[in-house]
Protein backbone atom coordinates (compact mmCIF):
# COMPACT_ATOMS: atom_id res chain seq x y z
CA UNK A 1 0.00 0.00 0.00
CA UNK A 2 2.61 2.50 0.22
CA UNK A 3 1.87 3.57 3.74
CA UNK A 4 4.82 4.89 5.69
CA UNK A 5 5.24 4.32 8.99
CA UNK A 6 6.35 6.64 12.01
CA UNK A 7 6.16 8.15 15.24
CA UNK A 8 5.45 11.29 13.26
CA UNK A 9 2.87 10.03 11.06
CA UNK A 10 1.55 8.06 13.81
CA UNK A 11 1.11 11.52 15.67
CA UNK A 12 0.02 13.39 12.46
CA UNK A 13 -2.65 11.16 11.69
CA UNK A 14 -4.32 11.06 15.64
CA UNK A 15 -7.91 11.07 16.99
CA UNK A 16 -10.53 12.48 14.28
CA UNK A 17 -10.55 16.17 14.46
CA UNK A 18 -13.77 18.22 16.24
CA UNK A 19 -14.52 19.13 12.61
CA UNK A 20 -15.35 15.40 10.87
CA UNK A 21 -17.93 14.67 14.29
CA UNK A 22 -19.42 18.05 13.46
CA UNK A 23 -19.41 16.94 9.75
CA UNK A 24 -21.40 13.87 10.72
CA UNK A 25 -23.62 15.91 13.10
CA UNK A 26 -24.99 17.87 10.85
CA UNK A 27 -24.37 16.21 7.25
CA UNK A 28 -26.25 12.79 8.25
CA UNK A 29 -29.04 12.59 11.65
CA UNK A 30 -29.13 9.61 11.04
CA UNK A 31 -25.94 8.15 10.83
CA UNK A 32 -24.83 10.20 13.63
CA UNK A 33 -27.35 9.19 15.58
CA UNK A 34 -26.56 5.42 15.06
CA UNK A 35 -22.56 6.35 15.17
CA UNK A 36 -22.94 7.09 19.08
CA UNK A 37 -23.96 3.51 19.62
CA UNK A 38 -20.58 1.92 18.37
CA UNK A 39 -17.64 1.21 20.30
CA UNK A 40 -15.24 3.96 20.65
CA UNK A 41 -12.72 2.32 18.24
CA UNK A 42 -14.79 2.15 15.39
CA UNK A 43 -16.64 5.07 16.02
CA UNK A 44 -13.48 7.04 15.54
CA UNK A 45 -12.80 5.12 12.31
CA UNK A 46 -16.64 5.56 11.05
CA UNK A 47 -16.60 9.44 11.89
CA UNK A 48 -13.69 9.35 9.81
CA UNK A 49 -14.51 7.54 6.80
CA UNK A 50 -17.76 9.97 6.49
CA UNK A 51 -15.68 13.17 7.02
CA UNK A 52 -13.74 12.35 3.78
CA UNK A 53 -16.72 11.20 1.77
CA UNK A 54 -19.02 14.10 2.73
CA UNK A 55 -16.19 16.22 2.31
CA UNK A 56 -15.05 14.95 -1.27
CA UNK A 57 -18.78 14.85 -2.30
CA UNK A 58 -19.47 18.56 -1.25
CA UNK A 59 -16.52 19.66 -3.01
CA UNK A 60 -17.40 17.94 -5.99
CA UNK A 61 -21.14 19.43 -6.01
CA UNK A 62 -19.76 22.64 -4.97
CA UNK A 63 -17.23 23.64 -7.89
CA UNK A 64 -20.26 22.66 -10.21
CA UNK A 65 -18.78 19.33 -10.69
CA UNK A 66 -15.36 21.24 -11.90
CA UNK A 67 -12.92 18.44 -13.78
CA UNK A 68 -9.88 20.54 -11.77
CA UNK A 69 -12.04 19.31 -8.33
CA UNK A 70 -11.77 15.72 -9.11
CA UNK A 71 -7.94 16.04 -10.34
CA UNK A 72 -7.41 17.42 -6.59
CA UNK A 73 -9.40 14.97 -5.06
CA UNK A 74 -7.04 12.08 -6.63
CA UNK A 75 -3.96 13.89 -5.77
CA UNK A 76 -5.11 14.20 -2.46
CA UNK A 77 -6.09 10.30 -2.14
CA UNK A 78 -2.74 9.84 -3.64
CA UNK A 79 -1.32 11.53 -0.40
CA UNK A 80 -3.36 9.84 2.19
CA UNK A 81 -2.01 6.22 0.80
CA UNK A 82 1.59 8.09 0.95
CA UNK A 83 1.27 8.62 4.47
CA UNK A 84 1.59 12.21 3.77
CA UNK A 85 -2.03 13.76 3.79
CA UNK A 86 -2.79 17.86 3.24
CA UNK A 87 -3.29 19.44 5.93
CA UNK A 88 -7.34 19.24 5.85
CA UNK A 89 -8.66 17.30 9.16
CA UNK A 90 -10.66 14.83 6.99
CA UNK A 91 -7.91 13.84 4.93
CA UNK A 92 -5.81 13.17 8.23
CA UNK A 93 -8.34 11.49 9.71
CA UNK A 94 -8.84 9.22 6.77
CA UNK A 95 -5.40 8.74 6.54
CA UNK A 96 -5.46 7.22 9.80
CA UNK A 97 -8.31 4.28 9.35
CA UNK A 98 -6.15 3.57 5.74
CA UNK A 99 -3.30 3.30 7.60
CA UNK A 100 -4.80 1.04 10.17
CA UNK A 101 -6.99 -1.09 8.89
CA UNK A 102 -5.53 -1.16 5.53
CA UNK A 103 -8.13 -0.24 3.51
CA UNK A 104 -7.83 -1.47 -0.19
CA UNK A 105 -7.21 2.04 -2.62
CA UNK A 106 -9.76 0.43 -5.02
CA UNK A 107 -12.40 0.87 -2.78
CA UNK A 108 -12.17 4.78 -2.45
CA UNK A 109 -11.10 5.15 -5.88
CA UNK A 110 -14.43 3.23 -6.34
CA UNK A 111 -15.74 6.25 -4.58
CA UNK A 112 -14.34 8.99 -6.23
CA UNK A 113 -15.51 7.38 -9.79
CA UNK A 114 -19.19 7.58 -8.71
CA UNK A 115 -18.51 11.33 -7.86
CA UNK A 116 -16.87 11.90 -11.49
CA UNK A 117 -20.22 9.85 -13.13
CA UNK A 118 -22.53 12.90 -11.10
CA UNK A 119 -20.01 15.00 -12.17
CA UNK A 120 -20.97 13.70 -15.57
CA UNK A 121 -24.19 14.00 -15.51
CA UNK A 122 -24.42 10.36 -16.34
CA UNK A 123 -28.20 8.81 -16.65
CA UNK A 124 -28.85 5.50 -16.50
CA UNK A 125 -30.55 3.56 -18.72
CA UNK A 126 -31.29 0.27 -16.21
CA UNK A 127 -31.94 -0.85 -13.05
CA UNK A 128 -28.65 -2.77 -13.53
CA UNK A 129 -26.62 0.37 -14.16
CA UNK A 130 -28.05 2.40 -11.55
CA UNK A 131 -26.81 -0.46 -9.48
CA UNK A 132 -23.49 0.10 -10.42
CA UNK A 133 -23.75 4.05 -10.03
CA UNK A 134 -24.96 2.93 -6.34
CA UNK A 135 -22.04 0.58 -5.52
CA UNK A 136 -19.74 3.40 -6.22
CA UNK A 137 -21.15 5.97 -4.45
CA UNK A 138 -22.72 3.90 -0.66
CA UNK A 139 -21.21 0.60 -1.27
CA UNK A 140 -17.71 1.34 -0.96
CA UNK A 141 -18.90 3.11 2.44
CA UNK A 142 -20.06 -0.59 3.31
CA UNK A 143 -16.86 -2.07 2.45
CA UNK A 144 -14.67 0.24 4.13
CA UNK A 145 -16.74 -0.34 7.49
CA UNK A 146 -16.99 -3.94 6.95
CA UNK A 147 -12.67 -4.03 6.80
CA UNK A 148 -12.96 -1.17 9.87
CA UNK A 149 -15.25 -3.75 12.55
CA UNK A 150 -12.90 -6.84 10.70
CA UNK A 151 -15.17 -8.99 9.44
CA UNK A 152 -13.43 -11.45 7.62
CA UNK A 153 -16.60 -13.43 6.54
CA UNK A 154 -17.17 -12.55 2.64
CA UNK A 155 -20.39 -13.30 2.28
CA UNK A 156 -20.90 -10.50 5.45
CA UNK A 157 -18.75 -8.09 3.35
CA UNK A 158 -21.62 -8.47 0.99
CA UNK A 159 -24.08 -8.28 2.63
CA UNK A 160 -22.29 -4.67 4.43
CA UNK A 161 -22.22 -3.41 0.46
CA UNK A 162 -25.46 -4.38 -0.36
CA UNK A 163 -26.72 -2.30 2.67
CA UNK A 164 -24.83 0.72 1.38
CA UNK A 165 -26.77 0.38 -2.09
CA UNK A 166 -29.90 -0.15 -0.43
CA UNK A 167 -29.27 3.38 1.24
CA UNK A 168 -28.36 4.65 -1.79
CA UNK A 169 -31.92 3.43 -3.42
CA UNK A 170 -33.32 5.40 -0.66
CA UNK A 171 -31.98 8.24 -0.90
CA UNK A 172 -32.54 8.35 -5.03
CA UNK A 173 -36.58 7.76 -3.81
CA UNK A 174 -36.38 10.31 -1.70
CA UNK A 175 -35.03 13.19 -3.69
CA UNK A 176 -36.94 12.69 -6.76
CA UNK A 177 -38.14 16.22 -6.92
CA UNK A 178 -34.81 17.87 -5.36
CA UNK A 179 -33.57 15.76 -8.03
CA UNK A 180 -35.11 16.75 -10.47
CA UNK A 181 -35.21 20.74 -9.91
CA UNK A 182 -31.02 20.24 -10.65
CA UNK A 183 -31.38 18.84 -13.72
CA UNK A 184 -30.77 15.34 -12.50
CA UNK A 185 -32.37 12.09 -12.83
CA UNK A 186 -31.20 9.02 -11.18
CA UNK A 187 -34.71 6.73 -11.98
CA UNK A 188 -33.71 4.70 -14.67
CA UNK A 189 -34.43 5.83 -18.16
CA UNK A 190 -36.36 2.51 -18.95
CA UNK A 191 -38.51 2.40 -16.20
CA UNK A 192 -39.78 6.02 -16.93
CA UNK A 193 -40.86 5.25 -20.69
CA UNK A 194 -42.56 1.83 -19.56
CA UNK A 195 -44.48 4.78 -17.71
CA UNK A 196 -44.96 6.91 -21.06
CA UNK A 197 -42.84 9.49 -19.59
CA UNK A 198 -40.35 11.00 -21.15
CA UNK A 199 -37.16 12.02 -19.00
CA UNK A 200 -36.02 15.28 -20.76
CA UNK A 201 -39.68 16.42 -20.96
CA UNK A 202 -40.22 15.33 -17.37
CA UNK A 203 -37.12 17.57 -16.32
CA UNK A 204 -38.43 20.77 -17.92
CA UNK A 205 -41.27 21.19 -15.52
CA UNK A 206 -41.30 17.93 -12.60
CA UNK A 207 -44.05 17.42 -11.32
CA UNK A 208 -45.64 14.07 -9.18
CA UNK A 209 -47.91 11.49 -11.05
CA UNK A 210 -49.46 8.56 -10.18
CA UNK A 211 -46.56 7.41 -12.86
CA UNK A 212 -43.88 8.73 -10.83
CA UNK A 213 -45.10 7.49 -7.23
CA UNK A 214 -44.90 3.64 -8.77
CA UNK A 215 -41.35 4.07 -9.93
CA UNK A 216 -40.42 5.22 -6.73
CA UNK A 217 -42.65 2.56 -4.78
CA UNK A 218 -40.42 -0.53 -7.68
CA UNK A 219 -37.33 1.72 -5.88
CA UNK A 220 -38.27 1.64 -2.65
CA UNK A 221 -39.46 -2.73 -2.92
CA UNK A 222 -35.63 -3.03 -4.43
CA UNK A 223 -34.04 -1.18 -1.29
CA UNK A 224 -36.52 -3.34 1.19
CA UNK A 225 -35.07 -6.77 -0.67
CA UNK A 226 -31.52 -5.78 -0.09
CA UNK A 227 -32.52 -4.36 3.97
CA UNK A 228 -33.52 -7.67 4.49
CA UNK A 229 -30.68 -9.66 3.17
CA UNK A 230 -28.18 -6.93 4.53
CA UNK A 231 -29.78 -7.68 7.86
CA UNK A 232 -28.41 -11.18 8.21
CA UNK A 233 -24.68 -10.40 7.56
CA UNK A 234 -25.18 -8.59 11.35
CA UNK A 235 -24.07 -11.59 13.03
CA UNK A 236 -21.17 -11.28 11.48
CA UNK A 237 -20.00 -7.82 13.05
CA UNK A 238 -18.47 -7.60 16.60
CA UNK A 239 -21.01 -7.71 19.26
CA UNK A 240 -20.58 -4.17 20.33
CA UNK A 241 -21.24 -3.07 16.38
CA UNK A 242 -24.29 -4.95 15.71
CA UNK A 243 -26.63 -2.53 17.70
CA UNK A 244 -25.05 0.48 15.60
CA UNK A 245 -25.51 -0.66 11.99
CA UNK A 246 -29.11 -2.55 13.06
CA UNK A 247 -30.08 1.06 14.48
CA UNK A 248 -28.57 2.74 10.59
CA UNK A 249 -30.57 0.00 8.78
CA UNK A 250 -34.11 0.50 10.64
CA UNK A 251 -33.77 4.87 11.03
CA UNK A 252 -32.75 4.52 6.90
CA UNK A 253 -35.10 2.05 5.54
CA UNK A 254 -37.99 4.05 7.66
CA UNK A 255 -37.30 6.75 5.22
CA UNK A 256 -39.36 4.84 2.91
CA UNK A 257 -42.06 4.07 5.45
CA UNK A 258 -42.29 7.89 5.47
CA UNK A 259 -42.78 8.26 1.99
CA UNK A 260 -45.37 5.58 2.07
CA UNK A 261 -46.88 7.69 4.28
CA UNK A 262 -46.93 10.46 1.55
CA UNK A 263 -48.40 8.88 -0.54
CA UNK A 264 -44.96 8.32 -2.70
CA UNK A 265 -44.64 11.90 -3.51
CA UNK A 266 -41.06 12.83 -3.25
CA UNK A 267 -41.36 15.71 -5.54
CA UNK A 268 -43.12 17.79 -3.25
CA UNK A 269 -42.02 16.91 -0.15
CA UNK A 270 -38.84 15.21 1.19
CA UNK A 271 -39.29 12.86 4.24
CA UNK A 272 -37.82 12.85 7.74
CA UNK A 273 -37.68 10.24 10.44
CA UNK A 274 -38.74 11.81 13.68
CA UNK A 275 -36.50 12.62 16.09
CA UNK A 276 -38.37 10.24 18.50
CA UNK A 277 -38.90 7.66 15.71
CA UNK A 278 -34.83 7.69 15.88
CA UNK A 279 -34.55 7.28 19.17
CA UNK A 280 -37.26 4.03 18.94
CA UNK A 281 -35.27 2.39 16.71
CA UNK A 282 -31.85 2.72 18.38
CA UNK A 283 -33.57 1.26 21.45
CA UNK A 284 -35.09 -2.03 19.42
CA UNK A 285 -31.46 -2.24 18.01
CA UNK A 286 -29.54 -3.52 21.36
CA UNK A 287 -30.73 -6.57 22.38
CA UNK A 288 -29.17 -7.68 19.09
CA UNK A 289 -25.79 -7.67 20.82
CA UNK A 290 -26.73 -10.47 22.99
CA UNK A 291 -28.04 -12.53 19.94
CA UNK A 292 -26.11 -15.81 19.45
CA UNK A 293 -24.24 -15.58 15.78
CA UNK A 294 -25.60 -16.79 12.70
CA UNK A 295 -23.97 -17.40 9.59
CA UNK A 296 -25.30 -15.55 6.52
CA UNK A 297 -27.33 -17.39 3.70
CA UNK A 298 -25.47 -18.12 0.77
CA UNK A 299 -27.06 -15.12 -1.65
CA UNK A 300 -25.18 -14.93 -4.61
CA UNK A 301 -23.99 -11.16 -4.12
CA UNK A 302 -25.45 -8.26 -6.37
CA UNK A 303 -22.72 -8.51 -9.59
CA UNK A 304 -22.52 -4.67 -9.36
CA UNK A 305 -20.98 -5.05 -5.63
CA UNK A 306 -18.58 -8.27 -6.71
CA UNK A 307 -15.47 -6.05 -7.42
CA UNK A 308 -15.81 -4.39 -3.71
CA UNK A 309 -15.90 -7.74 -2.47
CA UNK A 310 -12.64 -9.00 -4.16
CA UNK A 311 -10.63 -5.64 -3.34
CA UNK A 312 -11.50 -6.41 0.31
CA UNK A 313 -10.75 -10.11 0.59
CA UNK A 314 -7.75 -9.08 -0.58
CA UNK A 315 -7.37 -7.09 2.57
CA UNK A 316 -8.80 -9.79 4.67
CA UNK A 317 -6.18 -12.45 3.35
CA UNK A 318 -3.54 -10.35 5.06
CA UNK A 319 -4.87 -10.29 8.45
CA UNK A 320 -3.91 -12.73 11.53
CA UNK A 321 -6.35 -14.80 12.73
CA UNK A 322 -8.17 -13.90 16.12
CA UNK A 323 -9.24 -16.75 17.01
CA UNK A 324 -8.63 -21.00 17.74
CA UNK A 325 -11.35 -21.64 15.10
CA UNK A 326 -9.69 -19.39 12.32
CA UNK A 327 -6.03 -20.40 13.20
CA UNK A 328 -7.22 -23.97 12.84
CA UNK A 329 -8.89 -22.63 9.37
CA UNK A 330 -5.87 -20.82 8.68
CA UNK A 331 -3.75 -24.02 9.21
CA UNK A 332 -6.30 -26.02 6.98
CA UNK A 333 -6.26 -23.75 3.79
CA UNK A 334 -2.25 -23.58 4.35
CA UNK A 335 -2.03 -27.22 4.33
CA UNK A 336 -4.57 -27.36 1.42
CA UNK A 337 -1.89 -24.81 -0.42
CA UNK A 338 0.68 -26.86 0.03
CA UNK A 339 -0.15 -29.98 -0.82
CA UNK A 340 -1.75 -28.72 -4.06
CA UNK A 341 1.27 -26.85 -4.85
CA UNK A 342 3.59 -30.26 -4.50
CA UNK A 343 0.73 -32.20 -6.53
CA UNK A 344 1.51 -29.35 -9.47
CA UNK A 345 4.96 -30.06 -8.86
CA UNK A 346 5.15 -33.80 -9.19
CA UNK A 347 2.57 -33.65 -12.21
CA UNK A 348 5.74 -31.41 -14.28
CA UNK A 349 8.71 -32.62 -15.70
CA UNK A 350 10.70 -31.29 -18.63
CA UNK A 351 9.71 -32.78 -22.24
CA UNK A 352 11.51 -36.23 -22.78
CA UNK A 353 12.10 -36.78 -19.57
CA UNK A 354 10.33 -39.82 -17.42
CA UNK A 355 8.76 -39.11 -13.99
CA UNK A 356 11.15 -41.99 -12.91
CA UNK A 357 14.23 -40.46 -14.30
CA UNK A 358 13.44 -37.53 -11.46
CA UNK A 359 14.51 -40.00 -8.56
Amino acid sequence: MNMHSSPEIERLLAAPAPDCVELMRHGSKSFFAASRLLPARYRDAAVSLYAFCRVADDEVDGSGASPDTLAALHRRLDAVYAGVPHAIAADQAFARVVHRYRLPRRIPLALLEGFQWDAQGRRYRTFEELLDYCARVAGTVGAMMALVMEVRDERALARACELGVAMQLTNIARDVGEDARMGRIYLPLEWLREEGLDPDVWLLDPRFSASIGRLVERLLREADLLYRRAEEGLWNLPRGCRPAILAARLIYSDIGVEIRRARLDSVNRRAVVSGRRKLVRVAQSLPCALSAPRRPRGHVPLDAIRFLVDAASSAIADLPPRNVAEKAAWMVNLLVTVAERERSTQAWHPPGQHQSDQR
